[in-house]
């Protein structure tokens, strides 16, 4: 038990470093500025014939000036049939070129090429954006001038277990996420909300040294660019530049979407990035196996109600943090707090073999 309580107190100066990070970044206020700063928003998509013209339609309610935008839809052999209406800001339609084990670094490295504007905000077709979702993030970038932007994302509101467990595990790699860079140590973000200017994506030479991997390509940029200027990223913190998505409508489909991400995890080159992986790694092993061995009253039950208890709390802490931000109702904590590290674990050690499946194609790290 000595051993577990010595792990427990690792994962709860961990989580408390994340949620000091959280309210240590400056959260952008106001966005009244004039607009500035020109977009080439670039979303590769693969058979979202349902979910493109949702996208499109908010996009199409942006307060911004059609000319400061473009929008480059990048289809990777889609075979289902969709059609794109005419809109009042211009959109360009290519086909994506690949070249590497890594479709969607392939798609964006396609659409840059054709960018005609200075900076690159990459989302997702399956993703809807606020009104002011640009000029957020304008503002963001004329104040902090940063060459690089995260920003967050959150999951469309759904109903039953399914959907407020994969709510809460997103919640807390976002709350990570935003911990990490008020930490001064971002690992992580989401390709889904993240822009960057052109030159400094050419200069980073793009994804050139993991496009072996299927995915990443938000992380390891990211990691690219920690080494090449640690001044020139910021998180914008400001819930109008928010992105919201759909989670996933069954486990086995949230199953390999977890595998994917924890994939690149290996790739990881930031110590801390490596450090939280492997905490949490060993936290929930820690968990799974007082939990089993509470059964054979192996454990003073006292010990075992306080180990419980202290890491529900430091989770909770981060959690709440999180979900506040975002606006979200936390639901099912404790029955998820319950099934979490079971999950958690089968995803990383299946993501070891390097396999899993995505957007009916199947992929290898």
């Amino acid at each position: 038990m000595i051993v577990a309580f010595v792990i427990l107190a690792i994962y709860i100066v961990l989580i408390g470093s994340l949620f000091y990070g959280f309210q240590k970044v400056k959260p952008l206020s106001d966005f009244s500025i004039e607009p500035k700063t020109s977009f080439s928003i670039i979303v590769p998509f693969r058979n979202e014939a349902e979910n493109l013209p949702k996208l499109l339609h908010t996009l199409s309610l942006l307060d911004y000036p059609n000319e400061l935008f473009e929008v480059i839809l990048v289809d990777d052999e889609s075979d289902d049939n969709y059609t794109i209406t005419n809109y009042e800001f211009l959109i360009s339609f290519i086909k994506n070129i690949r070249k590497s084990n890594s479709p969607k670094k392939d798609a964006i490295e396609t659409a840059i090429q054709a960018a005609k504007h200075n900076w690159i905000i990459t989302t997702d077709a399956d993703c809807l954006v606020q009104k002011n979702w640009l000029t957020t993030i304008d503002a963001y970038i004329q104040k902090e001038n940063k060459r690089m932007v995260a920003a967050g994302v959150c999951y469309l509101p759904q109903s039953g277990f399914l959907h407020a467990f994969q709510n809460l595990d997103f919640l807390s790699l976002q709350g990570a996420t935003i911990g990490s860079f008020g930490l001064d140590k971002p690992f992580m973000c989401n390709g889904a909300n993240f822009a960057y200017e052109k030159k400094f994506f050419l200069e980073l030479n793009g994804f050139e040294g993991n496009s072996n991997m299927a995915s990443g390509d938000d992380v390891f940029l990211l990691q690219k660019a920690i080494l090449k200027d640690k001044k020139a990223f910021g998180f914008c913190l400001n819930n109008e530049s928010v992105v919201a998505t759909k989670s996933e409508n069954s486990w086995n489909n949230l199953f390999q979407q977890r595998v994917r991400w924890a994939a690149k995890s290996t790739g990881y080159s930031s110590w801390f990035g490596k450090l939280t992986a492997i905490a949490v790694f060993s936290m929930n092993v820690t968990w799974i196996t007082v939990f089993i061995l509470c059964f054979f009253k192996r454990f003073n039950l006292d010990a075992i109600a306080l180990f419980f208890g202290l890491k529900f709390f430091i989770d909770f802490l981060l959690l709440n943090k999180t979900a506040i931000f975002f606006r979200i109702k936390l639901q099912w904590l404790f029955l998820a707090s319950l099934l979490y590290p079971f999950f958690s674990c089968a995803v990383a050690c299946y993501s070891l073999f390097g396999k899993f499946t995505w957007k009916g194609r199947n992929f290898r790290k």
